[in-house]
């Protein structure tokens, strides 16, 4: 149940990327990555209110978020509430548990059912092969940090051309 946290500064730039590019009314998921989806709810970023946001977490202390909080296990990627209609996200960020190519396999299967739009995936360099294709995703320059130090880099990825990210 270790959560590893991403710097207030990388935080704060994946919610401002997010709401640019979900735009207002956006509908917002965020798989796996709760920092970013705490620091949406806070406020602080400019159009946070423009947009709606769900949580998909296997660690059931979110639920304190309730209607917003999704129990999710990344071994069962589409075990999800029936309200979670197909394609229902404009923007999906993910941010897999695990450093390996079985756990992206299943959030890759989650990703897909849940967007309809733009996806932002956070996790190590050297998924980059699997990543694209997988999910036909490109490396971004931007390189997020976290709290304490990975030993493992870590890169962003999209399928979008993004301004904030490149």
């Amino acid at each position: 149940m270790s959560q590893f946290w991403y710097s207030d500064e990388t935080a704060t730039r994946l919610v401002e990327e997010v709401i640019h590019e979900a735009g207002k009314g956006g509908r917002i998921a965020c798989l796996s990555a709760p920092s970013v989806y705490q620091k949406l709810k806070q406020g602080v970023v400019e159009g946070s209110d423009g947009v709606s946001a769900v949580v998909l977490e296997y660690d059931r202390r979110f639920a304190t978020y309730g209607q917003e909080f999704i129990f999710y296990d990344y071994n069962e990627p589409l075990a999800l509430p029936e309200d979670v209609a197909p394609q229902s996200f404009d923007f999906v960020l993910a941010d897999p548990p695990y450093l390996s190519e079985e756990c992206l396999n299943k959030v890759a299967q989650t990703v897909k059912y849940l967007a309809k739009g733009k996806v932002l995936l956070c996790t190590g360099a050297i998924m980059e092969e699997h990543a694209e294709n997988l999910m036909g995703l490109k490396i971004c320059s931007f390189l997020p940090k976290h709290n304490k130090n990975l030993a493992n880099e870590f890169r962003c990825f999209t399928n979008y051309p993004s301004n904030l990210m490149s």
